[in-house]
C-alpha cells in the first residue's frame, strides 16, 4: 500500500505543530507556577518583628540592586543599537578618555554599595539573634537540640520536651538556645526568623516572635548526612489558650527523657513521629555541651551584653563553687 503525502498537508501539520509548541511554551510558566502559593513562600510572606523586618531589608537590597541592573541592561541594548555596523557607520572607533562615562561607571555603582552596605550595617545589629525582643511579657524558654535527623525542644520553665513540634504562644517573645549533639546543623523557620547555626560543645540563640496564631515549617538547612531531606519540624503558633491545653497535652504523656531515655533517642533514625515527654532530667542541654566541652570551657564563659543574664559560650549554666 502506498501514502502519498501532499506538500500542503505538511504545511498544514507544520503550522499545527508550531502553534502547539507556541501554546506549550506559553502554559509552562503557570505549570511551573501553580504550586506558588502564599504558604510557599514564607520568607515573603512572614509574621513577627523579626521576619518582617529581615522582609523589609531584603526589598531594600533588591531594590538598591535594580538601580545597578536596570540601567545595564538598557544600556546593553542602546549601544548595541546606536553602534552597530552599518553602511553610514561601518567602522566606529570609540573614544576611550571620556569622562562621563567614568562617572557613570564608578561613582553609580559606588554609592549604591556604600548606601546597602550602611543598611546592611544597621541590621545587621538591629537583627541580632542573641538580642531579646522588647516586651511587657517574659519570653518563653526553649533548648533545641539537634539529631540525627531530627530536633529535640525541651522547655525548662515547664520541665517538658518535644521531638520534631514546637509550639509557641502568638504575640509572646521566645528564646530559643541551640546546640548539637552530632554534626553542625543550622535552625531555621523561614516564617518567624532567619537561620542560625547548631554546633557540638557551643551553644547559639535565636530569639523570635509570630504575632499571629498559624502553622510553620521549620528544618535543617545545612547537610548532615542521609536523614537531612526529612529532618523538618512543625511550629506551631497558637493562642494562650491553646498553648495551655498543648502544654497539658504534653504532661500527659507517659514517656519520660531520662539520661537512658535521650541515649536511645540520640542514636541516628530518619522520619522520627512527633514525641511528647512529660518530664525532662534536669541539666540536660548543659551535660549535650559539656561532654564536647567538659568543665574547663564552662568556666571560661563570659557575659554577653545581647544576651542579657545568660552567659555566652558553651554553657549558661554558672559555675558551682
Amino acid at each position: 500500500m502506498r501514502i502519498v503525502t501532499s506538500a500542503p498537508n505538511i504545511a498544514t501539520f507544520r503550522r499545527r505543530l508550531a502553534s502547539a509548541g507556541a501554546l506549550g511554551l506559553a502554559l509552562l510558566p503557570t505549570l511551573l507556577l501553580g504550586g506558588c502559593t502564599d504558604g510557599n513562600w514564607p520568607v515573603l510572606n512572614p509574621d513577627g518583628p523579626i521576619a518582617f523586618a529581615e522582609r523589609e531589608l531584603l526589598y531594600t537590597a533588591f531594590g538598591l540592586m535594580l538601580l545597578v541592573i536596570i540601567p545595564v541592561y538598557v544600556l546593553t541594548a542602546w549601544v548595541l543599537l546606536r553602534y552597530r555596523a552599518s553602511k553610514e557607520n561601518p567602522d566606529y572607533r570609540p573614544d576611550w578618555q571620556s569622562n562621563k562615562v567614568d562617572v557613570i561607571v564608578w561613582i553609580g555603582p559606588a554609592l549604591i554599595v556604600i548606601a546597602i552596605g550602611t543598611i546592611v550595617w544597621d541590621y545587621t545589629h538591629r537583627l541580632d539573634p542573641y538580642k531579646p525582643i522588647a516586651s511587657p511579657e517574659a519570653p518563653v524558654e526553649i533548648q533545641a537540640i539537634a539529631q540525627d535527623w531530627k530536633w529535640l525542644f525541651v522547655y525548662p520553665q515547664e520541665n517538658i520536651a518535644a521531638v520534631n513540634e514546637l509550639a509557641i504562644p502568638a504575640g509572646r517573645p521566645v528564646s530559643i538556645r541551640i546546640t548539637s549533639d552530632t554534626v553542625m546543623n543550622s535552625f531555621y523557620i523561614p516564617g518567624l526568623a532567619g537561620q542560625i547555626f547548631a554546633m557540638a560543645g557551643m551553644q547559639t540563640r535565636l530569639n523570635l516572635q509570630a504575632d499571629t496564631p498559624d502553622t510553620y515549617v521549620g528544618r535543617n538547612t545545612q547537610y548532615s548526612g542521609s536523614g537531612f531531606p526529612d529532618q523538618q519540624f512543625t511550629v506551631k503558633a497558637v493562642s494562650a489558650d491553646e498553648y495551655q491545653a498543648w502544654l497539658g497535652i504534653v504532661r500527659e504523656s507517659s514517656e519520660t527523657l531520662d539520661t537512658q531515655t535521650y541515649a536511645a533517642l540520640a542514636k541516628p533514625s530518619q522520619k522520627v513521629p512527633v514525641t511528647y515527654y512529660s518530664s525532662v532530667e534536669p541539666g540536660l542541654f548543659d551535660r549535650i555541651i559539656e561532654k564536647y566541652t567538659g568543665d574547663r570551657r564552662r568556666r571560661m564563659a563570659q557575659l554577653d551584653t545581647y544576651a542579657g543574664q545568660f552567659n555566652c559560650g558553651p554553657s549558661d549554666r554558672q559555675e558551682v563553687r
